[in-house]
């Protein structure tokens, strides 16, 4: 099992970036991960999921509907709206975490999540002493950050 924070958030982001190249496989560009410190402000649409287990903590992955739509579009062929969109935000957290969960739980670190939180409008998210945003760039879709937000225990 991992012990340090840094081995955890190493392993989380790995996780994630394998994990976000197998859930969307067609162009993109992946930064390279910021560190911050709360509050993180979200402003259109967003999905919060836990992370229980050895590593425990959050993952929130924010955008704008543009890019949510956008995304659903490129997956499933047909552009996604209302509240098709808020429920595919949801599905979507569920998809890149819980495929993250099991990039984890290949190196031995057992990892569950928790059932999607999906916030709509502007939000700002408080109560996380560090975090690393991970920005994404579809072509020709938009823009994602996946905020890793990870507990030091």
């Amino acid at each position: 099992m991992t012990t340090s924070l840094g081995d955890k958030i190493t392993n989380v982001l790995t996780g994630t970036i394998s994990s976000v190249n197998k859930v969307f496989p067609f162009s993109k560009s992946i930064s390279e991960p910021i560190p911050f410190k709360e509050p993180f402000m979200q402003d259109s649409i967003g999905v919060l999921i836990g992370l229980i287990g050895d590593i425990k903590g959050r993952i929130l992955i924010a955008g704008n509907e543009t890019s949510f739509s956008g995304l659903g579009e490129s997956m499933f062929g047909m552009p996604i709206q209302g509240v098709m969109l808020e429920s595919f935000a949801g599905e979507l957290g569920n998809m890149v975490v819980g495929n993250l969960c099991t990039e984890i739980w290949a190196t031995g670190v057992q990892i569950d999540i928790t059932p999607p939180t999906v916030f709509v409008g502007q939000t700002k998210i408080f109560g996380f002493e560090k975090a690393y945003k991970l920005p994404i760039m579809f072509e020709n879709i938009g823009n994602l950050n996946i905020i890793i937000m990870l507990e030091n225990e």
